[in-house]
Formats: C-alpha cells, structure tokens, sequence
C-alpha cells in the first residue's frame, strides 16, 4: 500500500504560509462572495501559496507568450507517471485520455456519450450539488440512491436503484464521487469491484469524478475506478485542480477504460479547444513536480482534522465530525442543535463565519453543513470560537 510520506517532504505547511490579510487582496469567489467581515471557509478554494514548480511554469510561459492553444499528452503522460507512484496503477494509457475543460464540464460529455435525453443518472447524496445541477441542465433524471449511515455506499440501495431504473432496458448512468464530495470517503476497491459488478449485472454506465483523488491522508488508500475487475468499461475525469489548488487555470483529463476507449473516441473534437493551455501547463508541473509541496499540505490538512475534531469537541460537542479519509472538506452534522434544516444560514447570521449549506447536497443535507478546512490553523480556532458564538445567538443547543 502506497503512504504519503509526509515527514519527508522536506516542505513547509502551505496552510501556514499566508495571514488573513494577504488572503483578502485576492479577488477569486471564495473571498469576494461575502462582506469582509465574513469569515469565509465555505467553497473549496485553498488558503495556500502555489507550488514553486506550478509557479515557474506559468511564470515561463507569460514570458515566452506562450498563450496559445493547447497540444500534445504531456498532461496525460504527467498524470499517468504521478498514478503508477501514488496508487500503484500502471493502466493509465495516454491514447485512452482526452482533455476536456474542466471535471464537471467532462463529466457532461461523457454522460452525453452513454446516456440520451431523459435517461436516469444515479447519484449518492449527500453529494457535490453540482451533480444534481449539470445532470438536469443536461436533460438527465436524477435518481438517488443516497450513502449509508456510515457515509459508505450502500450496495443494497445501489442495487435496488439500477434494477429500477433499468427495468425498461433503456440506458442509464451512475455518477460516481471518489473520494466522495462531502463526506471525505475514500471507496475501496471491494467496495468499487462490487460497484462495477452491479453496473455490469445491470447494463449502468460508470462516470467517476476522481477530481479529489491526490488529497487522500494517512494509511488510505485512493483506487482508481478503472483499475479495478470489472472497470474496463469506465470512464474517469480526473484534474490537479484540487490538490494543487488551480481551480482557476481550467484542464482537466477524460480518461477511459479498455473497453471504453471507443466512447471516449465519439467525444467531439471541439471539446479539447476548451481547456486553458497556460492551465495545462499548471496541471502538468504541479503532478510532475509538485508531489514535495503535496506531501506537505496533506500532513497540513491531516493536522488540521484533528484540530477542528478537538474543538468541536471542547466548544460544540453538539456538532458531529467523522473526519474522511481524503479531500479538506469536513461535513458536519449539526441536527442536535437545533437551528432547523440550515444551520449555516445561522453560523452566517450570527457568527459571520461563511460554510456551505448542507441543503443542496441532496437527501441526507438537511442540518448539515460543510466546511473548507484548508486554512491556517488560527482560521479554524476563529472559526469554531465564531460559530459557538453564533450557536448561543440563535438559541441553539451547543451540547
């Protein structure tokens, strides 16, 4: 089992790197949604400096011009290289990728290649909202088949899920989050073998978001969907863009299974004229250059799950934690406080600390919330102290 070797990275935490102040001159969504009194740790943007090495890539590309169109398979070589070393896959094949805008963006294009108008597309919510949102702008029938109670899929509901849907042999999706968005989860690969066994039993096509697949902590284990029996035909959309923090220099990779290749062949060419090259250029230093800095931000962000688990202990035991074994998102569960279906509109109110409504995730996010976790240690002590303040100012029970 492949371990990310923290205490030799020989790197600074990046989350320690940068004070509120600096933070605040940037311009990006995650600090110019909310006034400046807002605490922001809501959508998944990073509160880190970039890679040295993701640095001098664009830094060298602005000073050639070197602004053009994207070519070539340097990213997918760099993603195939950092897979065969983090995860021990070798099955990654350069001709099976395409690049594609960004994750999400893949994502609609490889349910175009597999499903038609009206077709159901599973989801296990909790999940990212946007599953729900581009699958339905894209003509799609959400179908739920929500996570079990210990945040695991729940391969009884999936079964029962595709036998329905699937009962008048039309074609039909599932849209798979690994590492799961929000909870943290990392599937295994009996439990992703026994996914692929159902959607082949079943005729369901595989989709997998595998965006958080480099933000896996300690003894985990992330395994690529398509490595596993009964993957082959897959596909994957995988990204650098949250493990090195790019969501704003867009690229990402469709990769697919052997027996995916030809959908993924269908895919129009115009598709590839949508990534940034300057993105690529990011995407492709950071995996191949960029594992060090990596390295440091996961012992960062392992560290700061045990902050924030210990003090919502101490200042709202009300609130309960399960940390995940991958992504910097925690998914807290605030029911027994008593502040209705959406306690951040309360932590918001009267706390001015800014997390995600639980409520768009699906079934399950009703008093939940989630938060960003990839700050600096004194963000999340400021945050917890804010969000027990807010706890009392709305008549809630903090435990």
């Amino acid at each position: 089992m492949t371990r990310n070797p923290h205490e030799t990275s020989g790197e600074p935490n990046p989350l320690r790197a940068l004070d509120l102040e600096t933070l605040r001159r940037r311009t990006s969504m995650k600090w110019r949604t909310h006034p400046e009194d807002v605490l922001p740790l809501w959508v998944a943007e990073m509160d880190v400096p970039l890679a040295e090495p993701v640095v001098r890539a664009v830094t060298e590309a602005m000073e050639l011009g070197d602004t053009g169109y994207p070519a070539g398979t340097a990213y997918a070589e760099a993603l195939a290289a950092f897979a065969a070393k983090r995860w021990d896959w070798g099955g990654l094949a350069v001709e099976r990728t395409a690049i594609v805008p960004d994750v999400m963006l893949g994502v609609v294009e490889m349910l175009k290649l597999v499903t038609g108008y009206g077709d159901p597309v599973v989801v296990n919510p909790p999940v990212y909202p946007p599953f729900h949102d581009f699958v339905r702008n894209l003509d799609r029938r959400v179908v739920e088949a929500p996570l079990g109670g210990d945040a695991r899929i729940d391969l009884d509901v999936l079964e029962d899920t595709f036998r329905r849907i699937t009962a008048g042999r039309g074609r039909a999706a599932y849209l798979l989050c690994s590492p799961h968005n929000p909870t943290g989860t990392v599937h295994t690969a009996e439990e992703l073998t026994a996914v692929a066994a159902l959607a082949e039993r079943y005729g369901v096509r595989v989709v997998a978001d595998e965006i958080h697949a480099p933000l896996v902590v300690g003894d985990a284990r992330f395994v690529p969907y398509l490595s596993v029996q009964g993957g082959e035909r897959g596909l994957s959309l995988m990204s650098a863009s949250k493990g090195w923090n790019l969501a704003g220099l867009k690229a990402a990779l469709a990769v697919a299974g052997p027996e995916a290749a030809g959908d993924l062949a269908r895919m129009p060419e115009e598709v590839g004229h949508g990534p940034s090259h300057v993105g690529i250029l990011a995407h492709t230093a950071a995996l191949r250059d960029g594992t060090a800095w990596l390295d440091a931000l996961l012992a960062g962000l392992e560290a700061n799950r045990g902050l924030l688990a210990a003090l919502l202990a101490e200042r709202l035991p009300g609130i309960r934690y399960r940390p995940g074994d991958a992504t910097y998102l925690a998914w807290l569960d605030c029911r027994a406080l008593g502040l209705g279906d959406d306690p951040a509109q309360a932590f918001l109110e009267h706390g001015r600390v800014a997390l995600n409504s639980g409520l768009p995730f699906g079934s399950g996010g009703a008093g939940h919330a989630r938060l960003n976790l990839a700050a600096s240690p004194e963000v999340l002590e400021e945050a917890v102290r804010r969000t027990a303040a807010a706890v009392e100012r709305a008549g809630g029970v903090r435990g």
